[in-house]
C-alpha cells in the first residue's frame, strides 16, 4: 500500500494507540522525556522497505498524536523517538531504532537478531554507554493497524460461578501440535482449540475453563536462537494488546486478532471460559544490556523501575528488568490492554503472572496498592476472574495469602504440603488439613472464601504429574545450560528408580500416586486447577524446566497406552463426581459445628481407631493419615432459589504412609451403610459401589485414598427417622440380647 501523497491532520490524545475510525487512522503514542517522534510507515507487503516517514508535531499531555486520513487497516508502522541518549540519567533515546507501538493491537512478522536492534554499540569499551547509530528497522517487527469489526453475534460469557470451577491450564500450540484428530493446518493455531475433536475432549473431561499460556505477542531470546531454542512458554511480552501472531492459521496480515475472537467465540458457547496468563511484570527488552525493541526507547525512565543509579534496572523478576507500576501512563497500560481484552476481545479473567510484582510500590510489597485499588473500583475487570501468581523474586515476595478480596490466587502452600505429604514426609497431617478444606487459615481472615484457593498439584513451570512419581532430580540437560536452570527443590519422589522402568511393581507404584494427586486435588475445597496432559501421564522426561523447548518436549503426546487411558478415566470420575456435589463446592469455609441440628457437624476430623482426631494427634508429627467426613445435610448454603443446599454425606480417608493401615469407619444414620466408590489402590473405579457397616474396619493399602458416600436423609420428616431408629434397635435387641448375670 503507498499513500503517498498523504495528508496529516492533527491527531488527539486519545485513545493511545493507532485506531481506525472508519475514516482514517489516528496514532497517539505517550513519552514524558522525548524531543521529537516520527511515525515511519511500512508497506503491506514483506517488503522492509519504508514508504513515509512523519514528524509528529501536536503533543498534549505527554501524547503525542498525528491522524492520517488517507491510512487503512492493514498498514505497518513503528516509530522512531528523538531524546537524550544518556543511560546515566535512565534515558535510552535513539532515533537509529524503530519501535514498536505499546498499543499494537497486532504485530506482524517475529524479529530478526541483529546488532543493529541494541541501543548500544556491541562489544564496545563503555559497553551500553556508546550509542549505536544503524537502523533495526529491516529487523524489527511491525506494529499494524486493524480494524476491530467482527461479528460477536449472540456471544455470551458463560459466566461459571468461582465455586464450580474447574480450571485447565494449556499451551496454545503445544495442546494440538500432535493432536491426531486436528486437521494438520489447524494444529498448533487459536482455531486447533476450537476443533470438534478438542471440544468434545473438553466436555468428557469435565472442565469449565481453559487458562491458556501467554499469547500476548512476545520475543524469542537471541541467546535461545544461538542455541537453536526458542521461547516457548511465551512469558517474554513486547506487546501487551496483540494476540501472538504465531498462532494464527491464516497466516493472514492481522488476521490474528479475528482468530483469537473466533476461538473465544466458540468456546463461549460451548460453555467454557477463557482465562489468560498476562505478564505485566517485565518486558522482552531485559536488563540494560538488552535491545531496544519499544518501551525502552520511546521513554525509558517513565517505563522502567531503574535502580538509584539509573542506568540499570530493579529486577524483582529475574527477567532484567520490572515495570514502573507507579507511573500514572505505565499503569494506564496495564488497565487499558486488560479493559481491551474484555471488552473488545471477550475474554473472562486473568492469571496474573508474579504478580506480586504489580504489589511493589517503589521497593516494597503493598497489596493494597494502587494497582489493586484501580482494578476493585473498575466497573469491567472487577467482575471477571482475577488470579495471581502471589509471589516474585524480590526481597518480601512471597505473598500466598495476602492479595485482596475479589482474587484467587495460585495456592503454593496446597502444592508443597500435598506434595510432602504422598512422599510420606512427617508432620504434615494439620497442614494437609487446611489445604483439603479451602485453606482458611490463608484466606478467611482477609474476608476470602475458600474459592480463592486456586489448587494445583503441578503447573505448566516444573515437573508434570507423571514426572513427579518419576524422578527425584530435574533432568533440564535439553535446555543447554548444563542442568543448572530449574528448582532444585521439587519435592518429588520417584518411588524407588529413577525415570523409566519396566519393574511392574515400581510402575503400579507410580500410577498410584498419579491417582493419590488427583483425587487429593479434586476432593479439597477450592478451584481445582489441571495442567494438560496430567490427566493421562503426559512425560517431559525429567525435564522441570522446558521453557525453551518448543518440540516433542512439551507437547502433549497423544498416543495413549492402557495406562494413560485408565488414569484419564479416572481423572473423569473424579471430575464428575466434583460436578455432581455441592459438599465440594462450598461458598463458605466449615465450621465443625452442627448448625442445622441434623445430629451432625459439618465437618470432622477422624483418627484410624474411630475417634475424633485430638489435639495430641495433630501435634503428633508422626501422623500421616486423615479422615474427613464432609456432611452434606450441614452445608448450611442456598442456591439460586433461596432453597437450601443438601448433598450426600461423603467420607475421605488418606493414608500417606508407607505402611498399610486399618481404618474404623465412623457410624452411620438408622439402616444406612457407607458406599465405597472409589480407591486408589485400583486403577479402575468399581462399577458397583461396595457396602460397609459403619465401625467395621477399612483395610487401607500404602499410600492411598478412599473415597465413600452417605446419601443425605434431607427429605425424611423426624417421624419417619424416629421409626427407623427404633425398628433399629428392636432388630439389634433380638439378634444381640444383652446378657443376664
Amino acid at each position: 500500500m503507498s499513500i503517498k501523497p498523504f495528508k496529516v491532520w492533527p491527531g488527539k490524545a486519545y485513545p493511545l494507540g493507532a485506531t481506525w475510525d472508519g475514516a482514517g487512522v489516528n496514532f497517539a503514542l505517550f513519552s514524558e522525556n522525548a524531543t521529537g517522534v516520527t511515525l515511519c510507515l511500512f508497506d503491506d507487503t514483506n517488503d522492509e522497505k519504508e514508504i513515509a516517514s512523519i514528524d509528529i508535531k501536536e503533543q498534549t499531555d505527554q501524547v503525542w498524536s498525528v491522524y492520517l486520513p488517507q491510512a487503512r487497516p492493514g498498514i505497518r508502522y513503528g516509530y522512531r523517538v528523538k531524546g537524550p541518549y544518556e543511560p546515566s540519567q535512565g534515558h535510552r533515546f535513539n532515533p537509529a531504532k524503530l519501535l514498536l507501538d505499546p498499543y499494537a493491537k497486532a504485530i506482524d512478522g517475529t524479529i530478526k537478531w541483529n546488532d543493529a536492534l541494541f541501543g548500544y554499540v556491541i562489544g564496545g569499551k563503555e559497553t551500553d554507554l556508546t550509542k549505536d547509530e544503524r537502523d533495526s528497522a529491516p529487523f524489527l517487527p511491525k506494529s499494524v493497524v486493524v480494524d476491530p469489526a467482527f461479528s460477536w453475534g449472540d456471544d455470551s460469557r458463560p459466566q461459571i460461578p468461582w465455586h464450580k470451577t474447574v480450571i485447565y491450564e494449556l499451551h496454545v500450540k503445544g495442546f494440538t501440535a500432535l493432536h491426531p484428530d486436528v486437521p494438520k493446518e489447524l494444529r498448533a493455531t487459536y482455531a486447533g482449540l476450537t476443533s470438534p475433536s478438542v471440544i468434545e475432549y473438553f466436555h468428557s473431561l469435565g472442565i469449565t475453563a481453559v487458562e491458556l499460556m501467554p499469547v500476548h505477542q512476545f520475543i524469542d531470546d537471541r541467546t535461545l536462537i544461538e542455541k537453536n531454542l526458542r521461547n516457548y512458554w511465551g512469558y517474554n511480552s513486547i506487546g501487551f494488546f496483540a494476540p501472538d501472531a504465531r498462532y494464527s492459521c491464516s497466516g493472514s496480515l492481522g488476521q490474528q486478532v479475528n482468530e483469537f475472537k473466533t476461538m473465544v467465540k466458540t468456546l463461549h458457547r460451548e460453555g467454557i471460559e477463557v482465562i489468560l496468563d498476562v505478564v505485566y511484570n517485565h518486558t522482552a527488552e531485559g536488563n540494560h544490556l538488552g535491545p531496544t525493541l519499544c518501551f525502552r526507547g520511546i521513554d525509558n525512565s517513565s517505563y522502567y523501575n531503574l535502580s538509584p543509579e539509573k542506568r540499570y534496572y530493579m529486577d524483582y523478576t529475574g527477567c532484567g528488568n520490572t515495570l514502573n507500576v507507579t507511573h500514572q501512563y505505565v499503569l494506564q497500560l496495564i488497565m487499558d490492554s486488560l479493559r481491551y481484552w474484555v471488552t473488545e476481545m471477550h475474554v473472562d479473567g486473568f492469571r496474573f503472572d508474579l504478580a506480586a510484582t504489580l504489589a511493589r510500590e517503589l521497593h516494597d510489597v503493598n497489596r493494597l496498592g494502587t494497582f489493586f485499588a484501580v482494578i476493585h473500583q473498575d466497573p469491567v475487570l472487577s467482575q471477571v476472574k482475577l488470579i495471581a501468581e502471589p509471589w516474585d523474586l524480590g526481597p518480601g515476595g512471597y505473598l500466598v495469602g495476602n492479595f485482596p478480596i475479589l482474587w484467587a490466587e495460585w495456592n503454593g502452600k496446597f502444592r508443597d504440603t500435598v506434595r510432602r505429604f504422598w512422599k510420606s514426609d512427617p508432620g504434615q497431617a494439620g497442614d494437609l488439613a487446611y489445604r483439603l478444606t479451602g485453606s482458611s487459615d490463608l484466606y478467611e481472615s482477609g474476608g476470602r472464601r475458600p474459592y480463592a484457593s486456586i489448587n494445583f498439584v503441578t503447573a505448566h513451570d516444573g515437573f508434570t504429574l507423571n514426572d513427579l512419581v518419576s524422578y527425584n532430580q530435574k533432568h533440564n540437560e535439553a535446555n543447554k545450560e548444563d542442568n543448572r536452570d530449574g528448582t532444585n527443590d521439587n519435592l518429588s519422589w520417584n518411588c524407588g528408580v529413577e525415570g523409566p522402568t519396566t519393574d511392574e511393581n515400581i510402575l503400579n507404584v507410580r500410577e498410584r500416586q498419579k491417582r493419590n494427586f488427583l483425587a487429593t486435588l479434586l476432593l479439597s475445597q477450592g478451584v481445582p486447577m489441571i495442567t494438560a496432559g496430567d490427566e493421562f501421564g503426559r512425560t517431559q522426561g525429567g525435564n522441570n524446566n522446558a521453557y525453551c523447548q518448543d518440540n516433542e518436549i512439551s507437547w502433549v503426546n497423544w498416543d495413549m497406552t492402557e495406562k494413560n487411558n485408565e488414569l484419564l478415566q479416572f481423572t473423569r470420575f473424579l471430575l464428575r463426581f466434583f460436578h455432581e456435589h455441592p459438599i465440594l463446592q462450598r461458598r463458605r469455609f466449615f465450621n465443625g459445628r452442627d448448625t442445622r441440628q441434623t445430629g451432625i457437624k459439618d465437618l470432622t476430623w477422624f483418627h484410624p481407631d474411630g475417634h475424633e482426631m485430638t489435639e495430641a494427634d495433630w501435634n503428633n508429627s508422626q501422623i500421616r493419615f486423615l479422615g474427613l467426613r464432609l456432611a452434606g445435610d450441614a452445608i448450611e448454603e442456598m442456591d439460586e432459589h433461596g432453597e437450601p443446599i443438601t448433598d450426600d454425606t461423603i467420607l475421605i480417608l488418606l493414608n500417606g504412609h508407607y505402611e498399610p493401615i486399618n481404618f474404623v469407619l465412623p457410624e452411620c444414620p438408622a439402616f444406612e451403610r457407607w458406599r465405597l466408590i472409589m480407591d486408589t489402590r485400583e486403577s479402575k473405579i468399581p462399577q458397583v459401589p461396595i457396602h460397609f457397616d459403619p465401625k467395621s474396619i477399612f483395610k487401607m493399602e500404602s499410600r492411598s485414598v478412599a473415597l465413600f458416600v452417605l446419601p443425605h436423609t434431607v427429605g425424611k420428616t423426624e417421624l419417619q427417622i424416629k421409626v427407623m431408629e427404633s425398628t433399629l434397635q428392636k432388630i439389634r435387641k433380638f439378634l444381640f440380647p444383652s446378657k443376664k448375670k
